[in-house]
């Protein structure tokens, strides 16, 4: 750990000195005076699918609020960089519209919005998190550790982008509008948004939430005031060169006071013009401005709709009734041929330029499916008992291509079926109990397809550092499979004294790996290769069977325990986990294969938070997490897990907000996280991560009804390695540059 991050921890301490060690990490921005102490009351509607108090809940539940919200879009429109900031346990950003390598505790994490998941379970790609709109968002709920409440893919947590909510009476229009660039280059990096939000009700009828956005970007520049490269992390996209559209929408009827229908729409549409390829060669991912880039656009069409049926008053208790259906679309960046960075490409037949432009890929997802949730009061047992049970069922069909239409993996189409209940049961005034139980049954259907004709490398002791060869086109037969499990959850919370609670749980989460991942890589290996000069060696009729690559289902354990509260002007949280599985799933770059071992995750994550005056607020937030892995599948954890998993095993996160008696608002943060030099397999490999510490400031003024607000990201421009982007592909992609924000917003 370098000497600026010594220090950083050094003041997190003091900041932190005196913080009473509870409750969800909220910062408190409105003005609170010292007094008798409260206990926290949020309420929670992601932790168990039926609104419950958080303190009720044996998992860490962060709440990140509309007000949060609302100082961070001075700073950045950027969710990651959201959620690494006030949430402990979330890497640091990759400053991309990707998500690639960002994760939870060092696994996945399930992204809802409005309850409804997004993610692409079965073709894992990351393009998701960044493209939500914050400008629509009320709140956003994070669930710490595995969980299967919403069907598979939250083996590391569950993040919920609750949307603006109608508002009664005439419309109320929200206009938000931002310009925002970087210093080494204002004009070139120059990146305009504008958001317009619009609540209401309908005298005796419907009720709305609607908001559109728009945000563009030109080029960017890290802290050395170098352009950075349009595709740093190969094949995700950048940050870079890109028009982003969102539309969200809720529409509501209230049917009596008991019952609601409400109908919700996101839509997503995303282009990025890269204008050069990217040089990954050198020590650094940079453009490379020799090379034009000759693929299409990047791009996202991406829709999610639902339809939810409410009535708190049925002879079972409350329920919900949801039905959804995604719509996704996403095209990646045609890359070509780099070693080691890229050394499975799609071949041209032409050895001397051998990227074929087929080597670029959309995918096509379908994703729908109906969910039932009940809440029933079983106060008449014993008081205070509530039983929240339901089921759901999802189908599922995704597709990936290549630019010529030939398919990229086995083509594939899921259905599950899932039966749950959870039951929570106080036991006088100061313990509650909660137990639960889901059983879930997939049914996979893996269609056939041919692998196509891969030119590829592996390291050698010559010239060059690697020797080629080719991977001929191979038949992959499919078939029908099916994967059930069940998957339970226990815990408890603990009232120690008024204010503070006690919390902890044991829950594990359900997922499939990328099964996509794993039959795009069917034979890439040199069981399979073919010399250059003669690429179709492999005998006729030469297939690889689904089954004999296929993946193991993934059961994720979580263990979760700590203390939350809040006291006079403090609150805060202490928490520590463990999280473990016998099939975790980990990718190699260099080799571009995936794997499945046996791991464990740990670390301890603490937010505190004190309204040192009415005008004056501080925060902190520490994440602490590392992980270990089984490579040779020997029963020992003998290696630290890499670093695409657990980028900088410590970060954290300071501010200070002051409000001046006539409106005015500055609000200063201060950003840091550890290097890492780590062992990752029994041969000694290390790649190095360098710890960083960066300064932003945002200052806020009332002006004609609305406010006047401007920021600086990164005030002293430093030049560091961002260890999320690094950790994609062990290649040094360095983190943003100084960037300035100009923006007014106004409510009407």
């Amino acid at each position: 750990m370098g000497l600026s991050v010594m220090r950083y921890v050094g003041l997190v301490a003091i900041l932190g000195a005196g913080t009473i060690l509870a409750g969800p990490a909220e910062a408190q921005t409105s003005a609170q005076t010292a007094g008798p102490t409260v206990a926290l009351d949020e309420i929670s509607v992601t932790a168990t699918r039926a609104p419950r108090r958080t303190e009720d809940v044996p998992q860490s539940v962060q709440v990140v609020d509309r007000e949060q919200i609302r100082q961070q879009l001075a700073l950045t429109s950027s969710p990651s960089s959201v959620l690494a900031k006030l949430v402990p346990g979330f890497s640091a950003p990759n400053g991309t519209i990707s998500s690639a390598s960002e994760s939870f505790r060092g696994r996945n994490l399930l992204v809802l919005i409005d309850g409804v998941p997004v993610n692409t379970p079965l073709r894992d790609v990351s393009r998701i998190l960044n493209l939500i709109d914050l400008n629509s968002v009320e709140r956003i709920e994070v669930v710490a550790g595995a969980s299967s409440l919403y069907s598979a893919g939250a083996t590391g947590g569950t993040v919920n982008f609750i949307t603006r909510r109608p508002t009664d009476g005439k419309p109320v229009v929200t206009v938000n509008t931002a310009l925002r660039t970087f210093t080494a280059d204002p004009v070139h990096g120059l990146a305009p948004e504008t958001s317009i939000s619009v609540t209401g009700k309908v005298p005796d009828g419907v009720d709305y939430a609607f908001t559109g956005s728009g945000r563009f970007a030109g080029r960017t520049y890290d802290g050395k005031g170098r352009e950075m490269p349009s595709d740093g992390q190969l094949g995700q996209g950048g940050g870079d060169r890109f028009q982003l559209g969102n539309i969200n929408m809720r529409l509501g009827y209230d049917l009596d006071l008991a019952k609601r229908v409400e109908f919700g729409l996101t839509q997503i549409l995303l282009n990025q013009d890269p204008r050069y390829l990217t040089d990954y060669t050198g020590a650094y991912a940079r453009p490379n401005y020799a090379r034009l880039y000759p693929g299409l656009p990047v791009a996202e069409d991406t829709r999610s709709l639902y339809l939810r049926y409410t009535d708190r008053d049925t002879p079972l208790g409350s329920l919900s009734l949801l039905g959804f259906f995604n719509d996704i679309n996403k095209r990646f960046n045609y890359t070509e041929f780099a070693y080691p960075a890229n050394p499975f490409v799609t071949y041209s037949l032409r050895p001397t330029a051998p990227t074929s432009l087929a080597n670029q890929s959309a995918l096509a997802t379908e994703r729908g499916g109906i969910n039932l949730t009940l809440d029933t009061d079983l106060s008449v047992l014993l008081p205070g008992m509530k039983l929240t049970w339901g089921t759901d069922v999802i189908a599922e069909s995704t597709r990936q291509r290549s630019r010529d239409g030939a398919d990229v993996f086995t083509p594939l189409q899921q259905n599950s079926y899932a039966g749950f209940a959870l039951l929570q049961l106080p036991l006088g005034e100061r313990l509650t109990l909660r137990a639960g139980m889901r059983y879930e049954h997939f049914d996979l259907d893996v269609a056939g397809y041919t692998r196509p004709t891969t030119f590829a490398a592996t390291a050698a002791r010559n010239a060059l550092g690697y020797s080629t060869f080719v991977l001929p086109a191979l038949a992959v037969t499919g078939g029908r499979f099916s994967y059930a499990a069940p998957t339970f959850n226990a815990g408890a919370t603990f009232n120690l004294l008024p204010g503070i609670d006690l919390y902890g749980g044991f829950s594990q989460g359900y997922a499939l790996a990328d099964i996509g991942a794993f039959t795009r890589r069917a034979g890439l290996s040199l069981a399979y290769a073919c010399p250059v000069a003669r690429p179709f060696c492999l005998p006729a009729g030469t297939t690889i069977a689904y089954s004999s690559i296929a993946p193991q289902a993934q059961i994720v354990n979580s263990y979760d325990f700590g203390i939350r509260g809040r006291v006079g002007i403090f609150s805060g949280s202490l928490g520590g986990f463990v999280s473990t599985s016998d099939e975790g799933t980990t990718f190699d770059p260099l080799t571009s294969r995936l794997s499945q071992q046996k791991e464990m995750i740990y670390g301890v994550e603490f937010t505190g938070n004190a309204q040192v005056t009415e005008q004056l607020s501080l925060g902190t937030v520490l994440g602490y997490r590392e992980g270990r892995y089984d490579t040779n599948r020997d029963g020992r954890l003998d290696s630290y897990l890499p670093n695409n998993r657990i980028g900088a095993p410590f970060r954290a996160t300071v501010s200070g907000t002051y409000l001046f008696e006539n409106g005015v608002s500055f609000r200063l943060e201060g950003e840091g996280f550890s290097g890492r030099d780590a062992r990752i397999d029994l041969v000694g490999t290390r790649y190095r991560l360098k710890d960083a510490f960066t300064v932003n400031a945002s200052v806020g003024a009332p002006l004609a009804g609305g406010e006047l607000y401007a920021s600086v990201d990164n005030l002293f421009d430093a030049a560091y390695w961002n260890p999320t982007a690094t950790s994609v592909r062990n290649l040094t992609v360095y983190g943003l540059g100084r960037t300035v924000t100009v923006g007014y917003r106004k409510t009407f």
